[in-house]
Order: C-alpha cells, then sequence, then structure tokens
C-alpha cells in the first residue's frame, strides 16, 4: 500500500552514512521531500566525515555514525535516536554494517532496495521495497525511494551550501581569467586509478594550451604521494598543488571556480557535478551509465565494455547491472590519446570568447 503525496510523513528517517559520492546522490531526494512535503521532519543518519559535506543542509537533523568507535558508534546512535519512532526509514544503504545500524531505527514503514540490489541480509531489515529495475543511475536508485510513500522525484536538485570563507580560499588559489582543468586523480578504490605519468601528460598539454592546471587530493599519505609522482612526470606544467590543504567545503568552492574536473569514479566526481562542473571522467572498473557524472557523462572515456570483455569474457550488458570490474591493469585500457581528445573536444565547445585558437 502507498501513501498518498497528499498525506506526508510527520517523521522521516534516511540511512545513508557513506560514501561521498554516494550521500551527495541523496542531496536532490530531501531536497524533492522539502518542496512537495514541507511540514515533515527529516533525520538522516550520516558518516563522520559525509556529514562535513552535507551537515549544514538547512531543515535536517543529523546523526553522525563514526564507524571507527566501532561498538561505541552504535551506541551514540541509538541515544540519539532515543527511543523515537518515525513514520518511515529510508534505508539507502546495503552493507551489513548499514543493516545492524538500521536496527537501531524504530520505524512503521522500512523501505530499502529491491531483492536484485539487497545484499548481507538487507531484506531481514526493511518490509517494503523500491521498484525493481535494471540500467539506473544511482542517483536515480535513491531517489526512487520516495515512491513506495507516493512521492516520485522529478527533479534534480543539489545547491549543496558552501561558507563564504570557503568562497574565498578557492578565489585566493584560482583568481578568475584563466581557463581551469582540476584534477582529482585518487579514487578509495584504488583500482579504479590512472597511471600517473598518463595524468601528467594530460596536464602537461592543458599547460601547453593556456589552461591553469590544479591538483587535488585528500589528506592522506597515499594521494600525496600519488600526487608527488604526478609531479615528478610533469614537463610543461607547473600545477597549483592543493593535495591535502583543503577542506571539503573548499573543495567544493574550487570545483565550482573550475571549467573541467579529471578524475576516475570517486567523491569528486560527483560533487563536481553537483557544483554544475564538467566532468572527464575515466571509466573502466565501472559503468559510467550507473555511477558516471549524472547530469553529463559526454566528455568521460568510457572503456567499462573492453574491460568486460578481458577480464570477465563477456561484453557488458551481459554483466549484472553495478558489476565493478576492479582489477589489476584495468584502468589501463584508457588510452591517453583518448584523454586528450575529450579535452580538446570540451576546450573546443567552450572557448570563450576571444579565446585565441592557437591555446585551444
Amino acid at each position: 500500500m502507498s501513501v498518498p503525496a497528499a498525506t506526508p510523513p510527520e517523521t522521516l528517517c534516511l540511512l545513508r552514512t557513506s560514501a561521498l559520492g554516494d550521500v551527495s546522490h541523496v542531496v536532490p531526494l530531501v531536497r524533492t521531500v522539502q518542496a512537495h512535503w514541507p511540514s515533515t521532519a527529516l533525520t538522516w543518519i550520516v558518516g563522520k566525515l559525509e556529514h562535513k559535506l552535507v551537515g549544514d543542509l538547512p531543515g535536517v537533523e543529523f546523526i553522525v555514525f563514526d564507524k571507527a568507535k566501532g561498538r561505541g558508534g552504535y551506541t551514540a546512535v541509538r541515544r540519539a535516536l532515543g527511543g523515537r519512532r518515525f513514520d518511515a526509514l529510508l534505508h539507502m544503504q546495503v552493507a551489513l554494517r548499514s543493516n545492524l545500524l538500521s536496527a537501531l531505527v524504530s520505524a512503521r514503514r522500512r523501505v530499502g532496495y529491491d531483492a536484485a540490489r539487497a545484499r548481507d541480509l538487507h531484506g531481514l531489515f526493511v518490509n517494503q521495497r523500491i521498484p525493481a529495475r535494471s540500467g539506473e543511475h544511482v542517483l536515480d536508485a535513491i531517489g526512487s525511494f520516495l515512491e513506495p510513500l507516493g512521492l516520485k522525484q522529478t527533479e534534480i536538485r543539489w545547491d549543496l551550501p558552501v561558507p563564504q570563507a570557503a568562497e574565498v580560499f578557492a578565489e585566493q588559489h584560482l583568481p578568475a581569467a584563466e581557463p581551469t582543468l582540476l584534477v582529482s586523480p585518487c579514487s578509495s578504490h584504488r583500482l579504479r586509478n590512472w597511471r600517473p605519468e598518463r595524468y601528467a601528460a594530460v596536464m602537461d598539454h592543458a599547460a601547453q594550451r593556456g589552461w591553469r592546471v590544479v591538483l587535488c587530493g585528500g589528506p592522506s599519505a597515499y594521494e600525496r604521494e600519488f600526487g608527488d609522482v604526478i609531479t615528478r612526470r610533469l614537463a610543461h606544467c607547473e600545477p597549483v598543488d592543493l593535495i591535502g590543504k583543503d577542506t571539503l567545503k573548499q573543495l567544493l568552492a574550487l570545483l565550482r571556480r573550475a571549467d573541467l574536473v579529471l578524475t576516475p569514479d570517486s567523491g569528486p566526481m560527483h560533487l563536481a557535478n553537483a557544483m554544475g562542473t564538467a566532468v572527464l571522467g575515466l571509466h573502466a572498473a565501472s559503468n559510467p551509465h550507473r555511477s558516471g557524472p549524472y547530469s553529463e557523462r559526454r566528455w568521460c572515456v568510457d572503456r567499462y565494455d573492453a574491460a568486460a570483455r578481458r577480464f570477465r569474457g563477456k561484453s557488458a550488458d551481459r554483466l549484472r547491472w553495478g558489476t565493478k570490474i576492479e582489477h589489476e591493469g584495468v584502468m589501463d585500457l584508457i588510452e591517453t590519446d583518448a584523454v586528450i581528445e575529450r579535452f580538446e573536444a570540451f576546450a573546443r565547445e567552450h572557448r570563450p570568447i576571444g579565446q585565441s585558437l592557437q591555446l585551444l
């Protein structure tokens, strides 16, 4: 039974703790609820890092789950919930940790994934499921969690808040007037990362075409080392190196000031898309039609089918939707020339008025 959209739930609990890209996909759902059910009280259980990204969304109560605390993290969530009972829970994560976390939420209606997309005993923790569809982008799948409640997401809007201090940081490091390629080379899934020397070749190419090049990344030792390997391979480029120097909110401001973002399937890919910036995505380990930049994928390089044929012995359309092909060497299927071609295609189409053709 579905509740008609005219009778919204009084209280709604959202459970999606990670990762950054997937959490950004929940924001349009929040905006949809706020637009159509303004009286519904929203509570979102979210991860500690991800809270830094979305924790200032207006009109949402956040309960932070810190998985690093082990059992203590669950205890903190239980205390924050305070025994409340919600009209509905949208259980938008299927990992075992999240399934166990959902057991702390008391809700009459518990909406989860359809059987094909569920795992880790997910079905034991829900009593309703989203429509069973194949071929959906992750963002559309998350949006469909409203459908069992009688509301359909038809508009995609993020409007992620960016503090003025973050805007000032971005302006200081990326003053206006230069076309800018922002390179975020690392995914949290290391087998999705492209070779450093290939990033360097594209960055050199962009610099020779008159573009400012920016190198971004998180504060981990791995990302710093990866960035250092890239910079040692550069011959014609002195990038603005911001690896480990920005916060998540500052990253949002930097992404908004960039013209094009070069990155593998990663959180920054989806954050760039949410900020309205074009993405040159690198896809071999994952299917861009499922997990690529939502708004526009024509600047991406897609070698997912080639990866399926080499590592799985079948075409991509014969794989289960959502299959990851994270094998050593899979990203080598993405040729440097193919990425430069996409860069050039974007540059030609978005050439600023009056800019010399020789620069492009």
